[in-house]
């Protein structure tokens, strides 16, 4: 197989994660990877021989197949998933928010969990989507807890990617954000897809002290009050302590390396 095809179902397949929830259908493919209708057609089909995608029949709408779930278990970042659930579940129960897990991969922070409580805001981020560390709560919150050369040359990495999908955040924002992640251990910020909307991020450390993952909250800036936050802190503060002393959590976290050997 050629290093283009392989590039290209690599880039269909991330587009079918990030939209999982809904599916997409063939046009939203091609218009979302910019390819061929030929071309994405005979990828998909090809995927979907092999169980890698799954088309339901009546919607005509693609996803991801059972055959993804299949190799995903084995991921040692799914193993963190599965320990923290308990502890993500919980913090959306009390809150009632949106909650999301965040693991960092290279450069980039991917959503493996999301869990709504009782008065979720609708939101675009699903489980599956990477985004640069230097967009959302949770990434900004890894990021900002790196040292400063790591955290500069993650910055300066994404930087082009952020210009041309988030042409109005600025380096000067981002560089804010960070600064006051640094300052207070967490990070409470605007949610760049969805105005109105304010998320508070808090990094997970592994037995190395490495800040590998994240828990963030989405809610109505409105709820962002500082009895609020305070409150929302404690209850991060003491999940995350409990999280990272369990013995499930430091035999998950022990497989999974260093969190910068990939780079995208």
């Amino acid at each position: 197989m050629q290093v283009h095809v392989v590039v290209r179902v690599a880039a269909l397949l991330r587009l079918l994660a990030a939209n999982n929830r809904t599916g997409l259908r063939l046009v939203d493919v091609v218009r979302m990877s910019e390819l061929e209708r030929s071309t994405v057609h005979r990828l998909l089909q090809s995927l979907v021989a092999e169980g890698l995608v799954y088309q339901d029949q009546e919607s005509k709408r693609y996803f991801l197949g059972m055959a993804i779930y299949e190799m995903g278990v084995a991921v040692p970042a799914l193993h963190l998933r599965d320990v923290c659930q308990p502890y993500v579940m919980k913090i959306a129960r009390e809150t009632g928010d949106t909650v999301f897990l965040t693991v960092r991969s290279g450069f980039n922070g991917i959503c493996v969990d999301r869990k709504e409580g009782g008065m979720p805001v609708a939101y675009v981020q699903e489980a599956g989507r990477s985004r640069p560390l230097t967009v959302g709560a949770g990434g900004l919150a890894i990021l900002s807890a790196l040292d400063e050369s790591e955290m500069a040359r993650i910055c300066a990495e994404n930087l082009p990617r952020i210009r041309e999908s988030y042409p109005n955040y600025s380096k000067a924002e981002i560089d804010s954000r960070l600064t006051a992640g640094r300052s207070l251990g967490y990070v409470l910020a605007d949610v760049l897809e969805k105005p109105g909307v304010k998320a508070l991020g808090m990094c997970i450390r592994d037995g190395k002290k490495r800040p590998i993952a994240a828990i963030s909250l989405s809610a109505l800036a409105s709820k962002w009050t500082g009895r609020r936050v305070e409150i929302v802190l404690d209850l991060l503060r003491e999940s995350i302590s409990s999280l990272e002393a369990s013995v499930d959590f430091i035999k998950a976290t022990s497989k999974m390396g260093p969190a910068s050997v990939r780079m995208h």
